[in-house]
């Protein structure tokens, strides 16, 4: 870091009270030093990168940070605030502020930076001496590494240090000829970041401090450096601490593991060395796997086939979403463009002219099918990759596209790929000559599993299925009058009750398999239009709610309302998870309300929608855009009115005292938990921060 930070980038005495002043007065420090060219466009990317999620950890920790066009080089910037700046972090304030800014496309640098100094915070030395530092060439010294937090320290403060080191090297004297005992760890979060790299700290140190020797493989989102096989080979024991499946999971099998989530690597890694070596003093030991075997992505042990069947089917659904999103965009607007008789347009191969408006159209259109003719085999090949890593892929993509041969539609797609990944995963489980082994993952798997596939798609179930999504359409193709009403109702509470979970995911997929083809029925297109209307109502509401009584919601949660309006208007229905974290039993219900009702006026009215994707900005290519918009407001009303009616009846707790706002954004603290990446942390920070109730005034639900 020694280019990245000097004395004239601190400031010791941050007087910001909020987090955009404080990245401001950082900032002007980086545009002074001639680091940042535009101020302005500079912040508004900060605040852009603020937006997806809170960048504050827990320790009096905010890191903002972001890539932007505007910086000119690598720079990093500290302040320390005597009051405290709420960045989002569930533990509340934030003292040490750091923010990073790296020139647009410089991905290397800004992981780099990101987690070179997540590392050093998890180091209490480490922040307490920049807590202490009394100038600002000091503190840049320490963040640059040029002073140790000792040598940083007073002087009364290193003798006891040296007094410690001299005598150290006494308790293992007894047994000089011991050799250490060895782990090797894995750590990764959904973002491969900050949580990546203080956890590999975390687990380090508590190593150095228990006389274990324990190397760390962290497998980042820049790439992973694999640890080499004589170290594996030699460890006594591995820790995975992931909340995402370890890549290369056969290199440690046969070893006693202990298997957590990211978190408890950081918060509690002395608990997982220790777990760690009575399961070796037990004997205890992970299944060996033939070697050469691909990881098994299955999900962590001791879930049910259930949750591994969600995450699998899920898996799939995750990559199929781009296709989706990319093709029914291109081909909506190709009919905006063309008219409903563009698919009636010749290859813009043989016929293409450049100052027409129709040739444009149809090459829009043709280009959104060849994406769409992609949905069922990537369905299929990444439903088999999530059971059976890469061996999967092939089966997969072969049984999905024998899918759409045979026209089994989306319900083929789902069997080729679970039969797929399960075809790949008893080959796997057969027992080879080491001679075989090398040819496994690129001839045998493939030649041998792609061919079962191909019989039982082609031959075996093929038809039946065939049928059924026939049937399915068909009846699509007949819903009217009532049933057509309660189908949009039920797809508007599936929408509304996990908000991006497996639920909503499954009416989302329901209603885009309707509208994957070239010429979608009007039912379907009905479906499309009520699934997206009542995707937008959980967050439109809730950004309403905090605009028309914002006293009953925290100051955390008014700031997440106005991103909100954004994230609800682009069909993002995300936007509402941090209100949702905060307080279930209020949000869900009221949102799946509005959803219904949303959903059901929808129907009713007739709305229709080719695209699978865009909110409001597809309102022209929607029918009946003026009866949907009014659809989405009436669900949008009356999800903002029962949350505000939920939340003002909750009433005030005995007495009113102080501090009870606080206790009840506590229950927020606690939801933000669930949130690796941050968005349910956001209502949780909130929660966490609520403002003390002023005596004698009702205390409202955080």
């Amino acid at each position: 870091m020694s280019d990245l930070i000097t004395a004239d980038l601190v400031d010791l005495d941050l007087s910001a009270d909020t987090k955009e002043a404080a990245a401001r007065a950082l900032a002007e420090r980086m545009a002074a030093r001639g680091r940042v060219t535009d101020l302005e466009g500079f912040l508004a990317d900060v605040a852009a990168r603020e937006a997806q999620m809170p960048t504050g950890l827990d320790g009096g920790i905010g890191i903002p940070h972001c890539r932007s066009a505007h910086v000119t080089e690598p720079t990093l910037a500290f302040g320390r605030s005597a009051a405290g700046i709420d960045f989002g972090a569930p533990d509340g304030p934030a003292d040490l502020i750091f923010l990073i800014a790296a020139p647009a496309g410089a991905d290397d640098a800004h992981l780099t930076i990101l987690s070179s100094l997540a590392r050093q915070l998890t180091n209490a030395e480490f922040t307490a001496a920049l807590r202490s530092a009394g100038d600002a060439a000091t503190a840049a010294a320490l963040v640059r590494g040029d002073r140790t937090p000792a040598e940083a320290a007073a002087q009364t403060a290193q003798e006891p240090e040296d007094t410690a080191t001299s005598e150290a090297p006494a308790s293992p004297a007894s047994a000089p000829a011991t050799v250490p005992f060895r782990i090797v760890a894995v750590t990764s979060c959904p973002t491969g970041i900050a949580h990546t790299y203080m956890a590999a700290e975390s687990l380090e140190n508590a190593g150095r401090e228990a006389g274990v020797e324990l190397v760390v493989e962290t497998q980042g989102s820049a790439g992973f450096a694999r640890l080499g096989p004589a170290v594996v080979a030699a460890a006594d024991a591995v820790i995975f601490a992931h909340d995402v499946p370890v890549r290369d999971k056969d290199r440690f099998a046969g070893k006693p593991t202990v298997d957590v989530g990211v978190k408890a690597g950081i918060n509690r890694p002395a608990e997982l060395i220790a777990e760690a070596r009575d399961k070796a003093a037990r004997g205890e030991a992970t299944a060996a796997a033939a070697p050469g075997t691909p990881v098994e992505r299955t999900g962590a042990a001791g879930e049910g086939y259930g949750t591994r069947l969600r995450k699998w089917l899920m898996s799939g659904v995750s990559y199929m979403v781009p296709f989706v999103a990319a093709g029914g965009l291109l081909i909506a607007l190709g009919f905006a463009i063309g008219g409903y008789k563009i698919n009636k347009a010749p290859s813009v191969m043989d016929h293409f002219v450049w100052t027409q408006s129709g040739s444009w159209a149809a090459l829009l259109f043709q280009i959104g099918g060849v994406a769409f003719g992609f949905l069922v085999p990537v369905l299929a090949g990444y439903i088999a990759y999530g059971m059976a890593d890469r061996p999967g892929l092939v089966p997969g993509f072969v049984g999905g596209s024998i899918a759409l041969t045979i026209n089994a539609g989306f319900l083929g797609g789902l069997a080729a790929g679970l039969i797929s990944g399960g075809v790949v995963l008893a080959i796997q489980r057969v027992r080879i000559p080491a001679a075989l082994r090398g040819i496994m993952p690129v001839v045998v798997i493939p030649l041998i599993s792609s061919a079962v596939v191909g019989f039982l798609m082609f031959v075996v179930i093929g038809k039946p299925i065939a049928s059924a999504q026939k049937g399915m359409t068909d009846w699509l193709n007949e819903l009217t009058g009532t049933n057509a009403v309660l189908l949009g109702a039920l797809l508007g509470l599936m929408m509304c009750f996990d908000l991006g979970g497996p639920v909503n995911k499954v009416a989302y997929t329901f209603a885009t398999a309707g509208i994957a083809v070239s010429d979608p029925s009007d039912s379907a297109m009905k479906i499309m239009a009520a699934v997206m209307a009542a995707g937008m109502v959980p967050p439109l509401s809730m950004a309403l709610a905090t605009t028309v009584r914002g006293r009953l919601f925290t100051r955390t949660e008014r700031e997440n309302g106005k991103a909100a309006w954004v994230l609800g208007a682009s069909f993002i229905s995300e936007g509402a998870i941090p209100f949702a974290a905060a307080d279930p039993l209020r949000v869900i219900p009221a949102s799946m309300v509005g959803g219904a009702l949303t959903g059901t006026l929808s129907m009713a009215f007739g709305a229709t929608l080719r695209a699978p994707h865009g909110g409001i900005f597809v309102v022209p290519l929607i029918g009946n855009p003026f009866l949907y918009l009014i659809a989405v407001a009436a669900g949008v009303c009356a999800t903002t009115a029962l949350v505000i009616a939920l939340k003002t009846l909750r009433g005030a707790a005995p007495g009113g005292g102080p501090g009870l706002e606080a206790d009840t954004g506590g229950e927020g603290g606690e939801g933000g938990e669930v949130s690796t990446d941050g968005t349910g942390g956001a209502g949780g920070a909130g929660g966490a921060q609520g403002a003390p109730a002023r005596p004698g005034q009702p205390v409202t639900a955080a």
